[in-house]
């Protein structure tokens, strides 16, 4: 078995590069950018020109006619409220669900209070923290009054809006921090002490909303999570001000749904969250509580819920849990799908009757079991006591979203854990939270995930090197990593180079019917280097898939390698490899090229010390001299099939 990633020159190249500093510290995945310029810059540098806009009417006479006077007016209304309270005692899913919220909240009462600890460049933890405590204790308290909990909210918003500042070169922590701060004293104010209330406002303005009109902020226009996160956290702050400037909020909500399609843009057309589903759970969260505070607080969310793919995009959450709860985990996504239920994804069950976004068995299980909750939860409780499923639930087998990057997703007919589950790729790079993964795919059946993707890695054990992990140029540091550059991907490398990194790959073609199919046009992925890279993927059962490769080289073709990452054990065999795991098998049989034999590269350990290490990562290469090409055509064809 070789033990290397590609042609050591290039190899040596890599580990020069990488070898300057480790680390064994770890923080869990945030977005985005290692310095408020490239930050900036890479965000502004994705703007759309004309998105559908929302509509805004907003002003300070519209605010003094039509915004709610009392509290609570963010996602909570005393009708809201009382639906809820009616839903506890009525709807098993909602009691118990509620049991984990209380129980989280009983929780926090045992934790010291926060303090501004800083993790790197961010204090985005804290922040994460003080909103789910929010959450949890501000609806328990409100369902249950209990003075224990008040006075927990009391002490911990003291505490924060007392911070020397909210980290505003890091303005998802101020977001954060701003949504958590106005839940607080929305919900719960009325029973604060007035200093609290008083002091909490302050902050909103000084900590919060007056540092987003400092500077050069790109999010605001941006088209990933940070426009989300970051006009939501403003809007919560905004209408939390309003009865003391008026002005200044006013300007702030206004300026945000002029903002926020740009964002929500990129759902488009078919729901495809370009970052991930982790990352439609991070930033579709937040544009889930907008619409629901603009509700309340409006009577309008101004067309948020309507704006076209974003329902749609459940669609594309729900699907991208493969049968093994394992996500599909391109980009920088996570691993794993949650074990409590999806409180976001509820919201679109809520919005559209569809009863397959309300994980009815995961809000049924013991709160115990529940874990930690979202720190939505608390908020999400509102929307999950207004469900009530409307339509069937079904969703079709073979399913495409296209846009900036383009998927495919295919299942067996039949469900369970041990179901068949595809996905594949096209996309550029240098999408936010891009890889060089163009025509990669990820394969499961018989409860085996064969065909993975590396995944992510954690943001901060990177950046404390000083490694340039944002940056996305051709020759960037980032795409030294395993996870990022196409060499840890199962897709093709042309002269052993790496992929493009604008080169956009498109959908070409998507037949979801029958034998279903799709095609991406690889061709702009590789430059000079070939004429033109067609992948297909077929499904013929739900037992196996082909992956097709129609190729043309030019005189610049010198190689082309065929990879396909996995963790299973391999045996080389004539025509192709036996694949075990877990128990179970999976024939691969290279079917264009029997003659050449399949090579195994350890990746065991990773080539970098900075790379994600991988027990039994190994990629199989079938290696395909330009030279043996006929008639400067090919198509490479390889069959996976479970025995």
């Amino acid at each position: 078995m070789k033990n290397f990633n590609k042609p050591t020159s290039i190899l040596l190249f890599f580990l020069i590069i990488g070898l300057s500093a480790y680390t064994g510290e770890k923080i869990s995945s945030e977005p985005m950018k290692s310095s408020e310029n490239l930050e900036d810059k890479a965000i502004q540098s994705s703007v759309i020109n004309d998105p559908h806009k929302l509509d805004n009417p907003i002003s300070v006479s519209y605010l003094r006619q039509n915004l709610r006077k009392s509290s609570p007016k963010l996602v909570l209304t005393p009708a809201l409220e009382r639906k809820v309270k009616s839903q506890i005692k009525k709807d098993p899913m909602v009691a118990n669900y509620y049991e984990g919220v209380k129980l989280n909240a009983y929780q926090v009462l045992d934790e010291p209070v926060l303090e501004r600890d800083m993790i790197g460049r961010r204090l985005l933890s804290t922040s994460r923290e003080m909103l789910y405590r929010v959450n949890v204790l501000g609806m328990t308290y409100r369902l249950e009054k209990d003075k224990k909990l008040l006075d927990k909210i009391n002490e911990e918003v003291i505490a924060v809006s007392n911070f020397t500042d909210w980290n505003p070169s890091h303005y998802l922590d101020v977001a954060e921090m701003a949504t958590a701060v106005a839940l607080a004293i929305d919900w719960v104010g009325k029973d604060l002490p007035k200093s609290t209330v008083t002091l909490a406002k302050k902050a909103l303005i000084e900590k919060g909303i007056n540092p987003s009109w400092e500077g050069n902020r790109g999010w605001v226009n941006g088209t990933n999570n940070w426009n989300q996160v970051c006009n939501g956290g403003m809007i919560a702050a905004a209408i939390m001000i309003a009865d003391i400037d008026p002005e200044l909020a006013s300007k702030t909500i206004s300026r945000s749904l002029d903002g926020m399609p740009y964002a929500l843009e990129e759902y488009g057309p078919d729901g495809v969250y370009p970052e991930g589903s982790t990352y439609w759970g991070y930033g579709t969260s937040f544009s889930v509580l907008t619409s629901a505070m603009l509700e309340s607080a409006f009577g309008t969310d101004f067309g948020i819920a309507e704006y076209p793919a974003f329902k749609a995009s459940a669609d594309f959450r729900y699907l991208s849990v493969a049968p093994s709860g394992w996500y599909y985990n391109y980009a920088d996504c996570g691993d794993k799908h949650g074990t409590a239920g999806d409180i976001t994804l509820a919201w679109f069950g809520t919005k559209t009757g569809n009863p397959l976004y309300v994980e009815k068995e995961k809000f049924m299980q013991p709160a115990a079991q529940m874990g930690k909750l979202n720190r939505i939860g608390g908020a999400g409780l509102v929307w999950l006591a207004q469900f009530e499923p409307t339509q069937e639930a079904s969703l079709p087998l073979a399913w495409k979203g296209d846009g900036s990057n383009p998927i495919v997703i295919m299942r067996g007919e039949f469900e369970g854990p041990e179901a068949f589950y595809f996905g594949g790729k096209g996309g550029r790079a240098t999408i936010s939270h891009g890889n060089m993964d163009a025509g990669s795919f990820i394969w499961e059946l018989n409860g085996v995930r064969w065909v993975i993707d590396p995944g992510n890695q954690p943001y901060n054990e990177l950046e404390i090197t000083g490694f340039n992990l944002w940056g996305n140029c051709q020759e960037c540091e980032r795409w030294t990593l395993l996870t990022k550059n196409n060499y840890g991907h199962s897709t093709l490398t042309v002269n052993d180079a790496l992929h493009v990194n604008d080169g956009f790959a498109a959908l070409a073609d998507f037949q979801p019917d029958g034998k279903s199919q799709a095609t991406f046009d690889l061709t702009p992925v590789f430059g000079e280097n070939i004429k033109k890279a067609h992948r297909k993927f077929i499904k013929p059962d739900d037992n196996s898939i082909v992956v097709e490769d129609h190729l043309e080289i030019n005189e610049n073709t010198k190689s082309i390698t065929w990879q396909l990452l996995t963790q299973a054990a391999v045996e080389i065999t004539p025509g192709g490899a036996i694949l075990r795991q877990d128990g179970k098998e999976v024939i691969l049989e290279n079917v264009s090229h029997p003659h050449l034999l399949m090579s195994v590269v350890s990746l065991d350990p990773a080539p970098l010390e900075l790379d994600r290490q991988m027990p039994g990562l190994k990629r199989l290469e079938i290696r395909i001299p330009a030279w043996t090409i006929k008639d400067g055509k090919d198509i490479i064809r390889v069959h996976l099939a479970g025995n």
